[in-house]
C-alpha cells in the first residue's frame, strides 16, 4: 500500500510535529542511555578500587601474609571474606609477589597463580578495568599491598560482577522509556491541538490552496480600481494596495505603523480607524473626494475600500451649475421676449427713435456689465465665473455685485483652484442669501484674499468650525451627488496653498466667508493697469433687474 503525504495544512504540521517529537525523544533516550552505561562502569571500577585499597590498608594483612602460608583457613583467605561478604564484592584475591593466591572465593585455587597479569599492581600502581577471569567478566581493580617497611609484599585484586552493572543499567530502562512515551503522549496531544487550532484558522486548506490563494489576493488587490486598505486590531496598516497608496498620498512604509500615524487628523482617519460609522461615507483626502466603507474582520482588524468620487463630484458641480444657466436662460428667454414684444410695438407704432434707444440700453447695459467683471478680474476662467453666477443670481431674484476693492491681475499660478474655492462660496451664499451676495477678490504681493458675503440668516459661532468638515451639512442631498463637501474642498485647498478659510458674521446680518491663498499669483508687483483700475468706481456684475 503507497503512503500518500497528506495536503491539508494541520494534518502535515500534526505529522510533522509527531515524527519530530518521535525523534527527538529517541535521540534524548539514546544520548542518556550512552553515558550512563559507561558512568555505571565507572562506578562499579571505582567501587573496586575502594574496596581494594581498605582491604589493602588493613592492619595486619601484610604482616600475616608474610608470616603464614596459603591456606583455605589461614588468617589472610578469613579476612579477605569477611571483606567481601560486607562489600558485596564478587571477588577478592590477595597475593603475593610471585602472583600466587592467598584468598579467592573458590578455595581450591588458593596457592595457585592469578589467572591474569599482576605485574601493573605489584610495580606499585593501581590499575581498573573490566576484564573477564577466572569467575567471568567483572569490574576489577588492583592495588600494591605494602608491609610494614613500606615495600610492596604483594597485591590486591577485587572484583564487582559485571551483571550487577548491567542489571542497573536495564532497571533504568523501563523507566525511561515511561517517562520518554510519558513524554512523547504530551507532545502528540499538544502537536494535535495545534493542528485542530491551525485547522479552524486556515478552514482545512492545504498548503497548495493557500498559496494560490495568496497569490490571487495579490493580483485582485494590486489590479482592482478600488483602494483596499486592511487594519489589524491594534489599527496599524496590514496591507494597502497600490490604489489606496495613490488615493491617500501614502507610500509602502506605511505597513505596520498605525493609521494615525501616516495620516493627518481629520475625517479621513476618523472613518478609516471606525471612529466614525457608517456605509458610503464620504470623506476628503488632499484634493480628493473619497467614498469609504469600513467591514470589521473576525480577529478584531478591519477592511475599508476607498473610491475616488472627484471626477463624479465635479461633474454633479458642473451639472448642478448647467442646471442654473439653464433656469437663468429660460429666464432671460421670457425677459428678451417682452423686450421683443415691446420692440414690436414701437415699431408698428412709428416710434422709431425709441425703438433705436430701447435697444441700445438694453445692450449698453449687458456690455458694461461684463466688461466692468473683466476690467477688476483679468483671468478669464475668474471673470467668466461671476458673469455666469450673476445670471444664476438674477433668476433667483438676488444680486451679484463685485466689490470696489476687487483688483486681481491676470497672474494666476492655477486658476482651476481659484474657480473651485470661488465657486464653492458663490453657490453657499447664494443658497443662503435673501437678496445680496458681494464678491472681493484681492491681490496682496503674491497672496490672493477672496471674501463672498451675503445677507443671509449666517452662520452661529458654535458652527463656524464644524462647517468645513466633511459631511457636514444642513440641505438635502442631490440625487446625483452628496452634500457637505464644498466647505471642506475649501479649506483644504487653502491649507494646500498654506493659507487659511473661516467665516465671520456681517454687519447688518449674514456670512462672510474670508479665504487666503498664499503663494496663488506669479510675480511681486501688480501692474500699472491694475493699478489704475482701483480708481474706477464699483460695478455690479449684475442686479436682479440687470442680468436680463
Amino acid at each position: 500500500m503507497r503512503i500518500r503525504w497528506p495536503r491539508r495544512v494541520f494534518a502535515q504540521v500534526l505529522l510533522v510535529q509527531v515524527v519530530l517529537t518521535t525523534g527527538v525523544i529517541t535521540l534524548a533516550t539514546v544520548l542518556f542511555l550512552a553515558p550512563l552505561s559507561s558512568q555505571l562502569d565507572q562506578q562499579a571500577m571505582r567501587q573496586a578500587l575502594s574496596i581494594a585499597q581498605t582491604t589493602a590498608a588493613t592492619p595486619g594483612l601484610a604482616q600475616d601474609l608474610l608470616s603464614t602460608r596459603p591456606s583455605v583457613t589461614g588468617p589472610v583467605q578469613e579476612e579477605a571474606e569477611r571483606i567481601r561478604r560486607a562489600t558485596g564484592a564478587l571477588y577478592i584475591v590477595v597475593m603475593d609477589t610471585r602472583g600466587v593466591r592467598w584468598s579467592h572465593t573458590d578455595v581450591t585455587r588458593i596457592g595457585r597463580h592469578v589467572s591474569t597479569d599482576p605485574s601493573v599492581a605489584l610495580a606499585g600502581r593501581e590499575i581498573m578495568q573490566i576484564d573477564r577471569g577466572t569467575l567471568g567478566r567483572s569490574a576489577r581493580a588492583k592495588v600494591p599491598l605494602h608491609g610494614p617497611d613500606g615495600r610492596i609484599v604483594g597485591a590486591v585484586s577485587v572484583g564487582i560482577a559485571y551483571d550487577s552493572v548491567r542489571e542497573r543499567l536495564l532497571a533504568t530502562v523501563p523507566v525511561l522509556l515511561l517517562s520518554a512515551g510519558a513524554a512523547l503522549g504530551v507532545g502528540v496531544v499538544a502537536a494535535l491541538l495545534v493542528s485542530r487550532r491551525l485547522q479552524r484558522r486556515t478552514h482545512g486548506l492545504a498548503f497548495a490552496d493557500i498559496s494560490a490563494l495568496l497569490d490571487e489576493r495579490e493580483a485582485m488587490l494590486h489590479g482592482i480600481r478600488e483602494g483596499v486598505i486592511a487594519l489589524d486590531a491594534q489599527g496599524r496598516v496590514r496591507l494597502l494596495n497600490d490604489e489606496a497608496q495613490r488615493l491617500l498620498g501614502l507610500g509602502p512604509d506605511a505597513s505596520g505603523r498605525a493609521l494615525d500615524e501616516v495620516l493627518p487628523p481629520g475625517r479621513t482617519t476618523d472613518v478609516l480607524t471606525g471612529r466614525v460609522a457608517g456605509t458610503d461615507l464620504l470623506t476628503v483626502s488632499g484634493s480628493r473626494v473619497l467614498v469609504a466603507n469600513r467591514m470589521p474582520t473576525g480577529d478584531g482588524g478591519a477592511v475599508a475600500t476607498l473610491r475616488d468620487r472627484t471626477e463624479l463630484e465635479r461633474l454633479g458641480r458642473e451639472l448642478d451649475s448647467t442646471h442654473g444657466l439653464l433656469d437663468a436662460l429660460r429666464a432671460q428667454d421670457h425677459e428678451h421676449a417682452n423686450r421683443l414684444h415691446t420692440l414690436l410695438g414701437l415699431l408698428e407704432l412709428g416710434l422709431y427713435d425709441e425703438a433705436v434707444d430701447f435697444v441700445g440700453e438694453v445692450a449698453d447695459a449687458h456690455r458694461a456689465s461684463a466688461e466692468q467683471v473683466a476690467e477688476r478680474v483679468r483671468d478669464p476662467l475668474v471673470s467668466a465665473l461671476l458673469v455666469g453666477k450673476s445670471a444664476i443670481a438674477a433668476e433667483r431674484g438676488a444680486s451679484l455685485s463685485v466689490s470696489a476693492a476687487t483688483l486681481l491681475p491676470d497672474r494666476v499660478v492655477d486658476p482651476r483652484d481659484l474657480v473651485t474655492v470661488l465657486g464653492n462660496l458663490i453657490d453657499n451664499a447664494l443658497d443662503a442669501a435673501r437678496s445680496l451676495v458681494e464678491v472681493e477678490l484681492r491681490a496682496e504681493g503674491t497672496t490672493v484674499v477672496l471674501r463672498v458675503s451675503d445677507d443671509g440668516p449666517g452662520v452661529p459661532p458654535e458652527a463656524r468650525e464644524r462647517i468645513f468638515a466633511e459631511g457636514w451639512t444642513t440641505k438635502l442631498s442631490p440625487a446625483h451627488r452628496g452634500r457637505g463637501l464644498g466647505l471642506a474642498l475649501v479649506r483644504r485647498l487653502a491649507e494646500r496653498y498654506g493659507g487659511m478659510a473661516r467665516v465671520t458674521a456681517r454687519a447688518g446680518g449674514g456670512a462672510v466667508f474670508t479665504v487666503v491663498l498664499p503663494e496663488a499669483l506669479t510675480g511681486a508687483e501688480l501692474t500699472t493697469a491694475v493699478s489704475a483700475a482701483s480708481a474706477a468706481p464699483a460695478a455690479s456684475a449684475g442686479s436682479a433687474g440687470g442680468a436680463r
